[in-house]
């Protein structure tokens, strides 16, 4: 178990560290984190199963400005790891992450907050033409940031996969089935959120004509998806089709103001 719990801390550290050092691959993606878990626990199917569902949930979450989302990071590894040390389901894990996000999100923002402290200092080691200085300052923020998560996944994993497990037995299936129903509704909220940032009235033709498809047509997302993608092409065709004929009727325009001289 602390080789596991190691590994867990290790995965959420790279989750948290991914659009600060790695670029932003993703990584940090319930989905991702989710398929880690699942291969540190030997489970990948559940792992993928409950990344998914967490990622719907999640999908339209963004830190903007100065806000702190909540930690997806830390929520959707250990939710997924304690609905597969459960043996639960998705469903545990749903009831669990949320909970688990808001908490550590408390800690994200005390690790923003020390860390602006190293920014200053790095300032003025600039100002000293120090660089030695400014890049410990610049790699101290990320260690903090790897130990933010870690830590505190290392200890759930050690300290709670047991008594967590205790607990889950313990509810009555009649509660566990009435979260499942309502953690079902919460992927409703992620689309919405989701919607809230892309929605425009432009836009909005094409959201009702992917609704009706899925609604009355049947398709799936994939179908849908390449649908999209085909109305997309030909759009794009159509716009350059007219930006080609209105060039070519300004230079016959041309041609018959005798504005054009070939000699």
């Amino acid at each position: 178990m602390v080789s596991q719990a190691i590994m867990l801390g290790i995965v959420a550290g790279i989750g948290i560290l991914d659009s600060r050092i790695f670029g932003a691959l993703m990584l940090e993606r319930p989905l991702i984190t989710g398929l880690l878990v699942g291969l540190v626990l030997g489970d990948v199917k559940q792992g993928v199963i409950i990344g998914a569902q967490l990622e719907l949930i999640w999908m339209g979450i963004a830190g903007i400005g100065a806000s702190t989302p909540p930690d997806v990071v830390t929520g959707g590894v250990l939710g997924t790891a304690f609905a597969i040390l459960s043996g639960k389901g998705p469903e545990v894990a749903l009831v669990i992450a949320v909970p688990i996000a808001v908490l550590a999100q408390s800690l994200g923002v005390l690790v923003r907050i020390v860390n602006g402290y190293f920014m200053h200092k790095a300032e003025k080691f600039a100002a000293k033409a120090d660089f030695r200085g400014v890049t410990l300052m610049m790699w101290i923020p990320p260690v903090l940031f790897f130990l933010s998560v870690f830590v505190p996944t290392f200890l759930a994993i050690i300290l709670g996969a047991d008594e967590v497990k205790g607990l889950i037995n313990a509810v009555p299936k009649t509660i566990l089935e009435g979260l499942g129903v309502a953690g079902n509704l919460l992927p409703a909220v992620g689309f919405a959120l989701l919607l809230d940032m892309l929605y425009s009235k432009k836009m909005a033709v094409f959201f009702f004509l992917g609704f009706l498809g899925a609604s009355y047509l049947g398709l799936n997302i994939t179908a849908i998806a390449l649908f999209g993608a085909c109305i997309a092409i030909i759009i794009h065709i159509v716009i350059n089709n007219k930006s080609e004929v209105g060039q070519g009727a300004r230079v016959i325009d041309n041609l018959t103001e005798g504005e054009i001289d070939f000699d």
